[in-house]
Protein backbone atom coordinates (compact mmCIF):
# COMPACT_ATOMS: atom_id res chain seq x y z
CA UNK A 1 0.00 0.00 0.00
CA UNK A 2 1.36 3.50 -0.88
CA UNK A 3 0.01 6.96 -0.10
CA UNK A 4 -0.53 10.12 -2.35
CA UNK A 5 0.91 13.03 -1.13
CA UNK A 6 -2.68 14.44 -0.07
CA UNK A 7 -2.49 11.23 2.37
CA UNK A 8 -5.20 8.90 0.55
CA UNK A 9 -3.56 4.98 -0.03
CA UNK A 10 -2.95 3.70 -3.71
CA UNK A 11 -2.93 -0.22 -4.01
CA UNK A 12 -0.14 -2.13 -5.43
CA UNK A 13 -0.46 -3.92 -9.11
CA UNK A 14 -2.76 -6.55 -9.25
CA UNK A 15 -1.04 -9.85 -8.70
CA UNK A 16 -0.84 -11.67 -12.12
CA UNK A 17 -2.09 -15.24 -9.94
CA UNK A 18 -5.14 -17.44 -9.93
CA UNK A 19 -6.46 -20.61 -8.67
CA UNK A 20 -4.04 -22.96 -6.65
CA UNK A 21 -1.29 -20.26 -6.50
CA UNK A 22 -3.96 -17.29 -5.21
CA UNK A 23 -4.91 -19.74 -2.53
CA UNK A 24 -1.10 -19.86 -1.19
CA UNK A 25 -1.20 -16.23 -1.56
CA UNK A 26 -4.36 -15.99 0.88
CA UNK A 27 -2.47 -18.68 3.16
CA UNK A 28 0.63 -16.58 2.93
CA UNK A 29 -1.40 -13.45 3.99
CA UNK A 30 -2.98 -15.40 6.79
CA UNK A 31 0.83 -16.41 7.87
CA UNK A 32 1.98 -12.63 7.39
CA UNK A 33 -0.59 -11.72 9.97
CA UNK A 34 0.50 -13.11 12.80
CA UNK A 35 4.21 -11.86 13.00
CA UNK A 36 3.03 -8.49 11.35
CA UNK A 37 0.44 -7.82 14.33
CA UNK A 38 3.10 -9.26 17.43
CA UNK A 39 5.43 -7.14 15.74
CA UNK A 40 3.08 -3.83 15.68
CA UNK A 41 1.79 -4.98 19.37
CA UNK A 42 5.46 -5.33 20.81
CA UNK A 43 6.58 -1.77 19.16
CA UNK A 44 3.29 -0.03 20.40
CA UNK A 45 4.00 -1.68 24.11
CA UNK A 46 7.38 -0.60 24.20
CA UNK A 47 6.11 3.19 23.24
CA UNK A 48 3.78 3.23 25.90
CA UNK A 49 6.23 1.64 28.36
CA UNK A 50 9.02 4.17 27.69
CA UNK A 51 6.66 7.06 27.54
CA UNK A 52 5.26 6.21 30.90
CA UNK A 53 8.42 5.97 32.33
CA UNK A 54 9.51 9.60 30.66
CA UNK A 55 6.59 11.33 31.75
CA UNK A 56 5.40 9.75 34.80
CA UNK A 57 8.59 7.25 36.72
CA UNK A 58 10.61 10.53 36.57
CA UNK A 59 8.89 13.40 37.17
CA UNK A 60 8.02 10.95 40.29
CA UNK A 61 11.77 10.26 41.18
CA UNK A 62 12.22 13.91 40.86
CA UNK A 63 9.88 14.82 43.21
CA UNK A 64 6.98 16.14 40.78
CA UNK A 65 3.24 14.54 41.00
CA UNK A 66 3.23 16.16 37.48
CA UNK A 67 5.86 16.70 34.18
CA UNK A 68 8.03 20.25 35.12
CA UNK A 69 8.18 22.23 33.06
CA UNK A 70 11.60 21.88 31.82
CA UNK A 71 10.68 18.24 30.90
CA UNK A 72 7.74 18.89 29.39
CA UNK A 73 10.58 22.04 26.91
CA UNK A 74 13.33 19.25 27.26
CA UNK A 75 11.91 16.07 26.41
CA UNK A 76 10.69 16.48 22.69
CA UNK A 77 13.91 18.04 21.88
CA UNK A 78 15.21 14.98 23.17
CA UNK A 79 13.49 12.93 21.23
CA UNK A 80 14.44 14.93 18.38
CA UNK A 81 17.68 13.82 18.75
CA UNK A 82 16.67 10.73 18.46
CA UNK A 83 14.90 11.25 14.85
CA UNK A 84 17.98 13.03 14.03
CA UNK A 85 20.28 9.60 14.47
CA UNK A 86 17.90 7.57 12.79
CA UNK A 87 17.26 9.73 9.54
CA UNK A 88 21.33 10.29 9.22
CA UNK A 89 22.86 7.24 10.59
CA UNK A 90 20.34 4.36 9.80
CA UNK A 91 18.88 3.46 5.98
CA UNK A 92 15.40 4.58 4.64
CA UNK A 93 15.54 8.04 6.11
CA UNK A 94 13.24 6.98 9.35
CA UNK A 95 10.60 6.32 6.71
CA UNK A 96 8.16 8.39 4.69
CA UNK A 97 7.46 12.22 6.00
CA UNK A 98 3.68 12.37 7.58
CA UNK A 99 3.28 15.28 5.68
CA UNK A 100 3.16 12.73 2.72
CA UNK A 101 -0.12 10.75 4.37
CA UNK A 102 -0.41 7.77 5.97
CA UNK A 103 2.38 5.98 3.80
CA UNK A 104 3.36 2.65 2.58
CA UNK A 105 4.66 0.41 -0.38
CA UNK A 106 6.96 -2.14 -0.05
CA UNK A 107 9.76 -1.23 2.63
CA UNK A 108 13.13 -3.00 2.59
CA UNK A 109 13.83 -4.74 5.54
CA UNK A 110 16.93 -2.79 6.22
CA UNK A 111 14.86 0.12 6.72
CA UNK A 112 13.21 -1.56 10.14
CA UNK A 113 15.79 -0.30 12.77
CA UNK A 114 15.67 3.54 11.27
CA UNK A 115 12.12 3.51 11.12
CA UNK A 116 11.38 2.48 14.52
CA UNK A 117 14.02 4.69 16.30
CA UNK A 118 12.21 7.92 14.39
CA UNK A 119 9.00 6.66 15.81
CA UNK A 120 10.27 5.82 19.17
CA UNK A 121 12.07 9.54 19.39
CA UNK A 122 8.84 10.85 17.58
CA UNK A 123 5.93 9.10 19.77
CA UNK A 124 6.97 8.69 23.14
CA UNK A 125 9.18 11.93 23.64
CA UNK A 126 6.16 14.14 22.80
CA UNK A 127 5.38 14.82 19.09
CA UNK A 128 2.45 15.86 17.80
CA UNK A 129 1.69 12.70 15.54
CA UNK A 130 0.44 8.91 15.38
CA UNK A 131 1.26 5.77 15.33
CA UNK A 132 -0.20 4.45 12.06
CA UNK A 133 2.82 5.58 9.49
CA UNK A 134 5.39 3.77 11.46
CA UNK A 135 2.87 0.53 11.87
CA UNK A 136 2.33 -0.04 8.45
CA UNK A 137 5.93 0.52 7.61
CA UNK A 138 6.96 -2.18 10.36
CA UNK A 139 3.82 -4.31 8.97
CA UNK A 140 5.44 -4.04 5.52
CA UNK A 141 8.95 -5.10 6.28
CA UNK A 142 7.29 -8.33 7.94
CA UNK A 143 5.20 -8.95 5.01
CA UNK A 144 8.63 -8.67 3.39
CA UNK A 145 10.56 -10.79 5.51
CA UNK A 146 8.07 -13.59 4.69
CA UNK A 147 8.79 -13.56 1.06
CA UNK A 148 12.27 -15.01 1.84
CA UNK A 149 10.94 -17.87 3.34
CA UNK A 150 8.32 -18.41 0.71
CA UNK A 151 9.71 -17.02 -2.71
CA UNK A 152 7.41 -15.20 -5.09
CA UNK A 153 7.02 -12.43 -7.84
CA UNK A 154 7.72 -8.70 -7.20
CA UNK A 155 3.54 -8.18 -7.67
CA UNK A 156 2.78 -11.43 -4.75
CA UNK A 157 5.42 -9.56 -3.01
CA UNK A 158 3.42 -6.03 -2.87
CA UNK A 159 0.57 -7.92 -1.84
CA UNK A 160 2.17 -9.34 0.96
CA UNK A 161 4.03 -6.30 2.09
CA UNK A 162 0.25 -4.66 1.87
CA UNK A 163 -1.49 -7.60 4.39
CA UNK A 164 1.62 -6.99 6.74
CA UNK A 165 0.57 -3.27 6.88
CA UNK A 166 -3.02 -3.69 7.19
CA UNK A 167 -2.36 -6.49 10.16
CA UNK A 168 -0.37 -4.01 11.80
CA UNK A 169 -2.46 -1.32 12.03
CA UNK A 170 -6.25 -3.58 12.20
CA UNK A 171 -6.88 -2.66 15.87
CA UNK A 172 -5.97 1.17 15.62
CA UNK A 173 -8.53 1.50 13.18
CA UNK A 174 -11.10 -1.10 15.21
CA UNK A 175 -10.27 -4.19 13.74
CA UNK A 176 -10.30 -5.95 10.16
CA UNK A 177 -13.44 -4.19 8.45
CA UNK A 178 -12.06 -0.30 8.96
CA UNK A 179 -8.42 -1.41 7.42
CA UNK A 180 -10.17 -3.56 4.42
CA UNK A 181 -12.21 -0.04 3.85
CA UNK A 182 -9.11 1.61 3.98
CA UNK A 183 -7.79 -0.98 1.27
CA UNK A 184 -10.72 -0.62 -0.96
CA UNK A 185 -11.65 3.00 -0.87
CA UNK A 186 -7.72 3.75 -1.23
CA UNK A 187 -7.66 1.64 -4.26
CA UNK A 188 -10.97 2.35 -6.28
CA UNK A 189 -8.96 3.62 -9.06
CA UNK A 190 -7.87 0.54 -10.21
CA UNK A 191 -11.50 -0.84 -10.55
CA UNK A 192 -12.30 -4.79 -10.62
CA UNK A 193 -8.29 -4.58 -10.83
CA UNK A 194 -8.72 -4.13 -6.88
CA UNK A 195 -11.00 -7.54 -6.36
CA UNK A 196 -7.72 -10.27 -6.31
CA UNK A 197 -5.39 -7.87 -3.97
CA UNK A 198 -8.62 -7.17 -0.75
CA UNK A 199 -8.65 -10.91 0.26
CA UNK A 200 -4.92 -11.50 1.67
CA UNK A 201 -5.28 -7.91 2.83
CA UNK A 202 -8.41 -8.80 4.37
CA UNK A 203 -6.96 -11.96 6.32
CA UNK A 204 -4.02 -10.64 7.67
CA UNK A 205 -6.10 -7.94 9.01
CA UNK A 206 -8.51 -10.38 10.70
CA UNK A 207 -6.20 -12.39 12.15
CA UNK A 208 -3.69 -9.52 13.57
CA UNK A 209 -6.47 -8.43 15.53
CA UNK A 210 -7.47 -11.90 17.03
CA UNK A 211 -4.02 -11.14 18.40
CA UNK A 212 -4.58 -7.96 19.18
CA UNK A 213 -7.54 -8.65 21.59
CA UNK A 214 -7.07 -12.04 22.37
CA UNK A 215 -8.55 -15.47 21.63
CA UNK A 216 -11.22 -17.36 24.16
CA UNK A 217 -9.51 -17.11 27.46
CA UNK A 218 -6.11 -16.20 26.17
CA UNK A 219 -5.28 -12.37 27.62
CA UNK A 220 -4.11 -11.29 24.35
CA UNK A 221 -2.34 -8.11 24.32
CA UNK A 222 -4.51 -5.44 23.89
CA UNK A 223 -5.97 -2.86 21.66
CA UNK A 224 -3.74 0.08 21.95
CA UNK A 225 -6.41 1.61 19.26
CA UNK A 226 -8.38 5.05 19.98
CA UNK A 227 -11.18 4.10 22.48
CA UNK A 228 -13.48 6.17 24.67
CA UNK A 229 -15.55 4.50 27.24
CA UNK A 230 -18.69 5.21 28.95
CA UNK A 231 -20.41 7.57 26.33
CA UNK A 232 -23.87 7.98 27.13
CA UNK A 233 -26.48 6.63 24.67
CA UNK A 234 -27.74 9.37 21.72
CA UNK A 235 -31.11 8.82 20.72
CA UNK A 236 -32.86 10.44 17.73
CA UNK A 237 -31.18 12.70 14.97
CA UNK A 238 -31.88 16.23 15.29
CA UNK A 239 -32.44 18.67 12.14
CA UNK A 240 -29.35 20.99 13.98
CA UNK A 241 -27.08 17.99 14.70
CA UNK A 242 -27.06 17.25 11.19
CA UNK A 243 -25.76 20.97 11.02
CA UNK A 244 -23.25 20.84 13.73
CA UNK A 245 -21.92 18.14 11.67
CA UNK A 246 -21.64 20.28 8.26
CA UNK A 247 -20.28 22.59 10.36
CA UNK A 248 -17.58 20.71 12.01
CA UNK A 249 -16.41 18.83 8.76
CA UNK A 250 -15.79 22.31 7.19
CA UNK A 251 -14.08 23.88 10.39
CA UNK A 252 -11.91 20.27 10.39
CA UNK A 253 -11.31 20.66 6.07
CA UNK A 254 -9.51 24.07 6.93
CA UNK A 255 -7.80 23.97 10.35
CA UNK A 256 -5.86 20.46 8.75
CA UNK A 257 -4.99 22.00 5.27
CA UNK A 258 -3.84 25.50 7.53
CA UNK A 259 -1.51 22.93 9.52
CA UNK A 260 -0.07 21.27 6.46
CA UNK A 261 0.31 24.31 4.69
CA UNK A 262 2.22 25.79 7.75
CA UNK A 263 4.19 22.42 7.80
CA UNK A 264 4.97 22.46 4.58
CA UNK A 265 6.65 26.39 4.62
CA UNK A 266 8.27 25.35 7.91
CA UNK A 267 9.76 21.84 6.14
CA UNK A 268 10.86 24.10 2.83
CA UNK A 269 12.12 27.13 4.42
CA UNK A 270 13.62 25.49 7.36
CA UNK A 271 15.58 22.87 5.77
CA UNK A 272 17.00 25.63 3.23
CA UNK A 273 18.23 28.46 5.88
CA UNK A 274 19.24 26.48 8.88
CA UNK A 275 19.41 22.29 7.80
CA UNK A 276 17.63 19.08 9.55
CA UNK A 277 19.97 19.13 12.71
CA UNK A 278 18.64 22.72 13.84
CA UNK A 279 15.22 22.34 12.42
CA UNK A 280 14.20 19.03 14.14
CA UNK A 281 15.59 19.55 17.56
CA UNK A 282 13.69 23.31 16.97
CA UNK A 283 10.85 21.62 16.20
CA UNK A 284 11.09 19.52 19.46
CA UNK A 285 11.35 22.66 21.13
CA UNK A 286 8.78 24.72 19.80
CA UNK A 287 6.21 21.76 20.25
CA UNK A 288 7.61 21.62 24.81
CA UNK A 289 7.35 25.38 24.39
CA UNK A 290 3.80 25.09 23.18
CA UNK A 291 2.08 22.77 25.75
CA UNK A 292 3.64 24.49 28.98
CA UNK A 293 2.17 27.41 27.19
CA UNK A 294 -0.96 25.33 27.20
CA UNK A 295 -0.39 24.30 30.63
CA UNK A 296 0.42 27.97 31.79
CA UNK A 297 -2.95 28.92 30.21
CA UNK A 298 -5.01 26.15 32.41
CA UNK A 299 -4.92 23.28 29.80
CA UNK A 300 -2.86 20.16 30.93
CA UNK A 301 0.26 19.78 28.39
CA UNK A 302 0.14 16.29 28.54
CA UNK A 303 -3.44 16.83 26.36
CA UNK A 304 -1.29 18.62 23.99
CA UNK A 305 1.44 16.49 23.55
CA UNK A 306 1.16 13.10 21.64
CA UNK A 307 -1.11 11.57 19.39
CA UNK A 308 -4.24 12.72 21.09
CA UNK A 309 -5.29 8.91 21.57
CA UNK A 310 -5.65 8.79 25.30
CA UNK A 311 -6.78 12.55 25.54
CA UNK A 312 -10.07 12.01 23.88
CA UNK A 313 -11.70 10.92 26.66
CA UNK A 314 -11.02 13.95 28.91
CA UNK A 315 -11.57 16.41 25.81
CA UNK A 316 -15.15 15.53 25.65
CA UNK A 317 -15.33 15.71 29.23
CA UNK A 318 -13.84 19.32 29.76
CA UNK A 319 -16.97 21.60 30.71
CA UNK A 320 -14.64 25.21 30.17
CA UNK A 321 -15.03 26.38 26.43
CA UNK A 322 -11.50 28.32 27.29
CA UNK A 323 -9.79 25.74 27.80
CA UNK A 324 -11.23 23.31 24.57
CA UNK A 325 -9.99 26.24 22.91
CA UNK A 326 -6.57 26.12 24.49
CA UNK A 327 -6.48 22.44 23.50
CA UNK A 328 -7.70 23.35 20.15
CA UNK A 329 -5.15 25.95 19.09
CA UNK A 330 -2.07 24.25 21.24
CA UNK A 331 -2.92 21.24 19.44
CA UNK A 332 -2.97 22.68 15.76
CA UNK A 333 0.14 24.17 16.19
CA UNK A 334 2.15 21.26 17.97
CA UNK A 335 0.61 19.19 14.88
CA UNK A 336 1.72 21.94 12.26
CA UNK A 337 5.04 21.76 13.98
CA UNK A 338 5.38 18.11 14.49
CA UNK A 339 4.52 17.77 10.81
CA UNK A 340 7.13 20.05 9.12
CA UNK A 341 10.04 19.99 11.79
CA UNK A 342 11.08 16.28 10.28
CA UNK A 343 9.33 14.08 12.78
CA UNK A 344 8.71 10.62 11.65
CA UNK A 345 4.58 9.27 12.68
CA UNK A 346 1.13 9.35 11.51
CA UNK A 347 -0.90 12.51 10.51
CA UNK A 348 -4.63 11.09 11.54
CA UNK A 349 -5.03 10.53 15.09
CA UNK A 350 -3.75 14.21 15.87
CA UNK A 351 -6.42 15.34 13.24
CA UNK A 352 -9.56 13.22 14.99
CA UNK A 353 -8.60 14.85 18.07
CA UNK A 354 -8.79 18.65 16.23
CA UNK A 355 -12.20 17.07 14.92
CA UNK A 356 -13.44 16.34 17.78
CA UNK A 357 -12.55 19.46 19.60
CA UNK A 358 -14.29 21.59 17.61
CA UNK A 359 -17.58 19.28 18.44
CA UNK A 360 -16.85 19.89 22.14
CA UNK A 361 -17.39 23.44 21.73
CA UNK A 362 -21.32 22.37 21.34
CA UNK A 363 -21.18 20.06 23.94
CA UNK A 364 -20.25 22.91 26.83
CA UNK A 365 -22.27 26.00 24.93
CA UNK A 366 -25.53 23.51 23.71
CA UNK A 367 -25.84 20.78 26.12
CA UNK A 368 -24.88 18.25 22.63
CA UNK A 369 -24.40 14.44 23.53
CA UNK A 370 -20.68 14.29 23.81
CA UNK A 371 -21.19 10.57 21.74
CA UNK A 372 -22.56 12.89 19.05
CA UNK A 373 -19.79 14.97 18.76
CA UNK A 374 -17.26 11.92 18.68
CA UNK A 375 -18.65 10.70 15.78
CA UNK A 376 -18.86 14.03 13.84
CA UNK A 377 -15.64 15.14 15.26
CA UNK A 378 -13.87 11.54 14.62
CA UNK A 379 -15.63 11.72 10.64
CA UNK A 380 -14.36 15.03 10.34
CA UNK A 381 -10.91 14.88 11.80
CA UNK A 382 -10.38 11.73 9.42
CA UNK A 383 -11.94 12.44 6.12
CA UNK A 384 -9.87 15.99 6.04
CA UNK A 385 -6.59 14.15 6.90
CA UNK A 386 -6.62 10.92 4.37
CA UNK A 387 -9.50 12.38 2.01
CA UNK A 388 -10.98 9.20 2.50
CA UNK A 389 -15.02 9.37 2.72
CA UNK A 390 -16.51 5.72 3.60
CA UNK A 391 -13.39 4.68 6.22
CA UNK A 392 -14.10 7.80 7.85
CA UNK A 393 -17.67 7.66 8.39
CA UNK A 394 -17.15 3.82 9.33
CA UNK A 395 -14.20 4.41 11.92
CA UNK A 396 -16.21 7.27 13.70
CA UNK A 397 -19.65 4.98 13.53
CA UNK A 398 -17.22 2.06 15.12
CA UNK A 399 -15.67 4.04 17.54
CA UNK A 400 -19.45 5.34 19.21
CA UNK A 401 -20.49 1.73 19.43
CA UNK A 402 -24.03 1.22 19.82
CA UNK A 403 -24.23 3.80 22.16
CA UNK A 404 -24.32 6.36 18.66
CA UNK A 405 -25.98 4.19 15.97
CA UNK A 406 -28.13 7.24 16.11
CA UNK A 407 -25.50 9.51 15.22
CA UNK A 408 -24.19 7.86 11.92
CA UNK A 409 -26.05 10.04 9.58
CA UNK A 410 -24.01 13.12 11.78
CA UNK A 411 -21.12 11.61 10.99
CA UNK A 412 -21.33 11.02 7.16
CA UNK A 413 -22.12 14.07 6.92
CA UNK A 414 -19.25 15.25 8.77
CA UNK A 415 -17.13 13.26 6.65
CA UNK A 416 -18.67 14.51 3.42
CA UNK A 417 -18.33 18.23 4.20
CA UNK A 418 -14.87 17.43 4.85
CA UNK A 419 -14.47 16.10 1.92
CA UNK A 420 -16.13 18.65 -0.29
CA UNK A 421 -14.24 21.21 1.77
CA UNK A 422 -10.90 19.22 0.78
CA UNK A 423 -11.55 19.30 -2.48
CA UNK A 424 -12.60 23.39 -2.95
CA UNK A 425 -9.80 24.19 -1.35
CA UNK A 426 -7.66 21.80 -3.72
CA UNK A 427 -9.36 23.17 -7.20
CA UNK A 428 -8.83 26.75 -5.56
CA UNK A 429 -4.95 25.91 -5.22
CA UNK A 430 -4.73 24.80 -8.62
CA UNK A 431 -5.96 27.68 -9.96
CA UNK A 432 -3.41 30.24 -7.96
CA UNK A 433 0.05 31.17 -9.58
CA UNK A 434 2.93 28.60 -9.38
CA UNK A 435 4.83 31.26 -7.22
CA UNK A 436 1.91 31.72 -4.59
CA UNK A 437 1.95 27.50 -4.58
CA UNK A 438 5.70 26.25 -5.14
CA UNK A 439 6.34 26.86 -1.73
CA UNK A 440 4.24 24.32 -0.37
CA UNK A 441 5.07 21.55 -2.66
CA UNK A 442 8.89 22.68 -1.95
CA UNK A 443 8.68 21.78 1.74
CA UNK A 444 7.00 18.38 0.76
CA UNK A 445 9.97 17.68 -1.06
CA UNK A 446 12.39 19.29 1.94
CA UNK A 447 11.28 16.89 3.83
CA UNK A 448 12.20 13.93 1.20
CA UNK A 449 15.61 15.17 0.23
CA UNK A 450 16.65 16.01 4.01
Amino acid sequence: MAASSEGSPKTEPRPAVSGPAYLRLVLLGAAVGIPAAFAAALFLAFVHDLEHWLWTDLPDALGESSPPWYLVVALPAVGACLVLAARLLLPGDGGHSPLEGIGGGVTPLAYAPGIALAAIGSLAFGAVLGPEGPLIALGSVVGVAVTLFAPVGDREKAVLSTAGSFSAISALFGGPIVGGMLLVEGGLEMGAALLPIILPGFVAAAVGYVIFIGLGNWGGLGTPGLAVPNLPPYDGTHVYDLLLAVLVGVAAAVIVTIARRAAAVVAGRGVSRFGLPVLLVGGGLAVGLVAQCADWLGADSQDVLFSGQTAVPNLVAEDSARIVLVLLVAKGIAYAVSLGSGFRGGPVFPAIFLGIALATFAVVWFDVSPTLAVAVGAAAGTAAVTRLLVTSALFASLLVGTAGVDAVPAAVLAAAAAWLTIAVVERRAEAIPVSETGELAEGVAAVDRS
